[in-house]
């Protein structure tokens, strides 16, 4: 069986619950041969993305978020990212109500990302 984000019940059960994905699940799903990759949105400011970056995103800061959101696939699961989740907690949740289904939170953002996957990340 493919693995699947633990979290995905808890948005069929509450369409407003994003699913929280931990950095260890993600680096799972990226790697899993039997599912498409998540698309990895980063929505820091530019600034932030100097000091550090998870390889392969994309950057679309929260603030032009609107003026991008077409740019953005529905039909592929998105991952949001930021310094520790609650920005990119907030553009999941408006991703959902104007219609993207397959939105997810990386939990805990790129601090969490830096202590569990990549300890020699820088931090700030």
């Amino acid at each position: 069986m493919p693995w699947r984000p633990s979290a995905s019940s808890s948005r069929e059960r509450n369409p407003s619950v994003i699913p929280q994905l931990t950095p260890t699940e993600l680096v799972k799903w990226r790697s899993d041969p039997q599912r498409e990759p998540p698309l990895v949105v980063d929505v820091r400011e530019p600034w932030e993305l100097g000091v550090c970056r998870i390889d392969d995103t994309r950057h679309v800061p929260m603030a032009q978020l609107p003026s991008e959101v077409a740019s953005l696939p529905r039909e592929r699961d998105i991952v949001l990212v930021c310094h520790h989740g609650r920005r990119s907690m907030h553009a999941g949740l408006w991703l959902r109500n104007i219609g993207f289904e397959r939105v997810h939170n990386l939990q805990g953002g790129i601090a969490a990302w830096a202590s569990e996957v990549d300890p020699a990340m820088p931090r700030y």
